[in-house]
């Protein structure tokens, strides 16, 4: 895996990636004030036409570095797709929707959603928000690909296409979908990836549909969110997990949480224990719908609920900038998980906590991702030395 991330100039103020003033008016409207790293790195080699691939840690502004380029590249006199972001999730392509509308506000391209569950001129509020002369199109992999095969999405003046959590969408069943979109894309569109974790299968599968692309990344080791205290807790048998999650809660004061589980069947025991023990929680997992999952998010977001139980549906892109502590109650079942499981507390440099249930059979699992991340997950100490 080459890295030539010495060789990049980083551009260290919007002011200087001749950005249009419609668009700077629209970031820092948005709440930027100061690139970070992959925005410094990524975004004007994107505007001058390269291919990139680009790793970038959760939480450190990864979406605004392709959106920015993507938008700063439309042709407003063109009322034709120009620019398409792809993500494997509908919460994840809903949050780029929702950033790409805030960072649109004086620029005023037509950005649409096509995500599944939604019929593809409505987006999550029941507003219309597709038409065939949207200018940007940000959408999930199947839908994406039915608009275009039947002939709905136009794909001639595509200039650039944008890969969000690539290593998901490359090496799992999206990638024989992401394929047959690229069969309808023209030879000289430009192509983005992005992912936090990017593995040398994807790197090999990059080959197929990309020209010459720029590489920024970084190792392992490197990987591991700064600000986030990662933990491990002893349970010894996988009966006694709830038991403490529930001393965890009663010892200590912990803002709002988001326990992962392994299956959407625990996912479901646990909230329903949780409510006979009188706390107010929510879960989300694949079984609900589109409506549902949106409303439990929200809910979530603003603070009616402080405990969310889900399964790795919302491993990636959930985006909820008060949440302090992250809880395995089952370790990930893959290694690449853990980085973004845990990167949902922390964000933007706030401090986070990640804390691990480790049963007796699961030690050399976590001795496997603390090798693979290069980092140290200490026992849990004595929570009256915690502050949350």
């Amino acid at each position: 895996m080459t890295n030539n991330n010495d060789n990049l100039e980083k551009i260290t103020s919007f002011d200087d990636m001749d950005l249009n003033d419609n668009l700077l008016r629209g970031i820092y409207a948005f709440g930027f004030v100061n690139p970070s790293v992959i925005q410094q790195l990524s975004i004007v080699p994107i505007q001058k036409g390269r291919d990139i691939i680009a790793q970038a840690q959760s939480g450190t502004g990864k979406t605004a570095s392709y959106l920015i380029p993507s938008l700063s590249l439309i042709d407003k006199r063109l009322h034709e797709p120009q620019a398409l972001i792809l993500a494997p999730t509908r919460e994840l392509a809903i949050q780029i929707y929702n950033n790409a509308i805030g960072l649109n506000t004086y620029t005023k391209y037509d950005i649409g959603l096509l995500i599944g569950g939604n019929d593809h001129f409505v987006n999550q509020n029941g507003e219309k928000t597709f038409r065939e002369d949207c200018q940007l199109i940000i959408g999930t992999p199947g839908k994406v690909f039915y608009m275009m095969n039947k002939h709905y999405l136009r794909c001639s003046n595509l200039k650039i296409v944008c890969l969000d959590e690539a290593d998901e969408m490359l090496n799992s069943c999206f990638k024989d979908q992401l394929y047959e979109i690229f069969r309808f894309i023209p030879n000289s569109t430009q192509v983005c990836i992005f992912s936090a974790t990017i593995t040398d299968e994807t790197l090999d599968l990059t080959t197929k549909f990309m020209n010459n692309p720029l590489k920024i990344l970084v190792k392992n080791e490197e990987l591991t969110l700064e600000g986030i205290d990662q933990f491990y807790i002893n349970v010894e048998e996988e009966q006694f997990k709830f038991e403490v999650l529930a001393d965890l809660y009663r010892f200590l004061s912990i803002n709002q949480t988001i326990i992962y589980c392994n299956s959407k069947k625990k996912c479901q025991q646990i909230h329903h224990r949780l409510e006979q023990n009188n706390f107010t929680v929510s879960s989300i997992h694949s079984d609900m719908n589109q409506l549902e999952r949106n409303n439990v998010i929200e809910k979530f977001r603003l603070g009616g609920v402080r405990i969310l139980l889900a399964t790795d549906i919302i491993a990636r892109g959930i985006d909820v900038q008060q949440v302090s502590t992250v809880i395995n109650f089952d370790l990930p079942l893959k290694k690449e998980i853990y980085i973004h499981r845990i990167g949902r507390s922390g964000r933007y440099g706030r401090k986070g906590m990640a804390i691990n249930f480790v049963t007796k059979n699961d030690f050399s699992y976590l001795k496997q991702i603390e090798s693979f991340y290069a980092t140290s997950i200490e026992p849990f100490p004595d929570p009256s030395s915690l502050k949350f």
